[in-house]
């Protein structure tokens, strides 16, 4: 089961938590909240903090999350504009924003210190949390996402991508078909890819649109493209693992040099996995992180 905790991110914005467990693995559940109500974890289990890509949700952690669940305490954020948290004006979408935001979640939830997931978008935000409040944060699991600054191009490309989209789609089969098979991005047929983007769509009265306002996803992106982030990465002190899908987007020599300039950092690989690695094959993204997290966390 999924539930939902409020969570108030930088400037008063209402942020959607989804805690993932049968039933939630925090101190509400037997009668020993904190005084000012909000959840309190149980004395040894381990907190973890999943943080999706741009464009993402927390469901699209719910695979990763319920096997988490098992043994520790886990918990997907909806980010701001994203999913079923609130989506402020465009002067919102900074990256201290976002990284505030995950802060206030760990400190509001009382996950800390945590092991953060990221992918993409998320997994910036988790290195630049983990560079900032190394006490709130024990480990950091990095997935698919560039160090570098991929420059002013990039950002136009994403641009036209949005532009191309024949919203609104008529049915859910038309978004899977289109995102799966006839985006011009896809190289080739990619279901899961198609099922990744229903997720982040809603009906309206003239048919199927994304959950967020792609200008919001490009100012959000703004944010970052045109910089490079390797003093941040320098700058994490926990134990961290840089997790690439062997045909995604982050390449392996950049990979590795991450894992270089991490202080403890580790590398792994997702074979015949993509961009979209722990979502398209999420038992071969299982192996490829479980001894770093057991590590992390404790068998």
């Amino acid at each position: 089961m999924a539930r939902r905790i409020d969570v108030t991110g930088a400037g008063g914005v209402r942020l959607a938590a989804w805690e993932f467990a049968d039933p939630p693995k925090t101190g509400l559940d037997h009668g020993a909240g904190r005084a000012d109500g909000r959840p309190e974890r149980e004395p040894g289990v381990p907190g973890v903090l999943l943080l999706h890509g741009l464009m993402g949700r927390a469901s699209h952690w719910a695979s990763t999350a319920r096997w988490l669940a098992a043994r520790h305490r886990a918990v997907a954020l909806d980010q701001r504009g994203h999913g079923q948290s609130e989506k402020p004006p465009r002067a919102a979408y900074t990256r201290e924003a976002y990284v505030e935001d995950a802060e206030a979640a760990l400190e509001q939830l009382g996950l800390a210190p945590a092991l953060l997931i990221g992918h993409a978008m998320g997994a910036l935000t988790a290195w630049q949390l983990a560079a900032k409040r190394p006490d709130l944060v024990r480990g950091l699991v990095i997935c698919d996402m560039r160090a570098s600054a991929l420059g002013a191009a990039s950002q136009r490309e994403w641009a036209e991508w949005f532009r191309a989209w024949p919203v609104p789609f008529a049915t859910l089969a038309d978004v899977r078909k289109w995102f799966g098979e006839d985006d011009p991005w896809v190289e080739r047929p990619h279901p899961a890819r198609g099922e990744f983007y229903a997720e982040v769509m809603h009906e309206g009265a003239d048919g199927w649109r994304p959950v967020f306002e792609p200008e919001q996803m490009l100012s959000s992106r703004e944010t970052w493209v045109y910089d490079a982030h390797w003093e941040e990465l320098a700058h994490v002190r926990c134990p961290a693992l840089v997790v690439r899908g062997v045909d995604g987007e982050l390449g392996r020599a950049e990979a590795q040099e991450m894992v270089r300039v991490l202080p403890r950092g580790e590398y792994a690989e997702v074979p015949d996995a993509g961009h979209l690695a722990h979502y398209d094959l999420p038992e071969a993204w299982r192996s490829a992180v479980a001894p770093f997290v057991d590590r992390v966390l404790g068998d």
